[in-house]
């Protein structure tokens, strides 16, 4: 699967990622009756209010589309925050904290899709 390919509703939230500066924006895609869902997105921040952004970003991403989830606002300086829209979990963690947890390397089997957001049009 290229990024090209992702569904609309992960589309959209790498998107409201990116606009928010996330980093290393990855899919992990596990497909229907996946171990835990259908999807991860992982991204990274720089800071816990930076975190905060990525998921109120998401957040309003997934309202927007009309799609149930629940936030887990881990303790402060946890470094980690997820989104389980049922289907798809969206990771957003500090890079320390990334590293450590390692999600793409704990689910190598899963399909990994890089998010490269499309580059803005050069006008001229």
């Amino acid at each position: 699967m290229s990024p090209d390919e992702l569904p609309e509703h992960l589309r959209a939230c790498c998107e409201a990622l990116d606009e928010k500066k996330a980093e290393d924006i990855t899919v992990l895609h596990f497909g229907p009756g996946g171990p835990v869902a259908d999807d991860f997105i992982v991204a990274t921040g720089t800071s816990e209010p930076h975190l905060r952004a990525l998921v109120k970003s998401v957040e309003a991403c997934l309202d927007k589309q009309g799609m149930e989830y629940v936030s887990a606002r881990s303790g402060l300086r946890s470094g980690w925050m997820v989104i389980d829209a049922y289907d798809l979990l969206v990771h957003v963690f500090t890079k320390d904290t990334r590293r450590y947890f390692n999600l793409e390397g704990l689910w190598k089997d899963a399909r990994r899709v890089d998010f490269v957001p499309e580059a803005p049009a050069v006008r001229g």
